[in-house]
């Protein structure tokens, strides 16, 4: 399953994207890719929220990984320390290879 982000990830949107990935369709997925590539922002909310939803997957057996984001964005994924912890591809087709 590939949820693509867009725009702005944070405080206000954060809380769309949990919903969202706590839907019953999301249990099924055997693997999840947040495609951020056209993602522009995002701050420490939108973070938690990616952490959050690693674990859930993560501790259901589920991979999680995440396309290259803004520039921005991979700096927050750096800087934070978290991006070591998480999967990135250059395109959600590249789990398919």
């Amino acid at each position: 399953m590939v949820i693509r982000l867009e725009g702005e990830l944070d405080m206000a949107s954060a809380p769309l994207l949990q919903a969202a990935l706590e839907d019953a369709e999301m249990d099924a997925a055997s693997t999840l890719v947040l495609d951020l590539r056209q993602l522009r922002f995002m701050d420490s909310t939108g973070l938690r929220i990616i952490l959050w939803a690693r674990e859930r997957w993560r501790s259901r057996g589920q991979e999680l990984a995440l396309t290259v984001g803004s520039s921005q964005v991979q700096r927050l994924l750096s800087v934070s320390g978290v991006g070591e912890h998480l999967r990135v591809i250059a395109t959600p087709d590249a789990l398919l290879v």
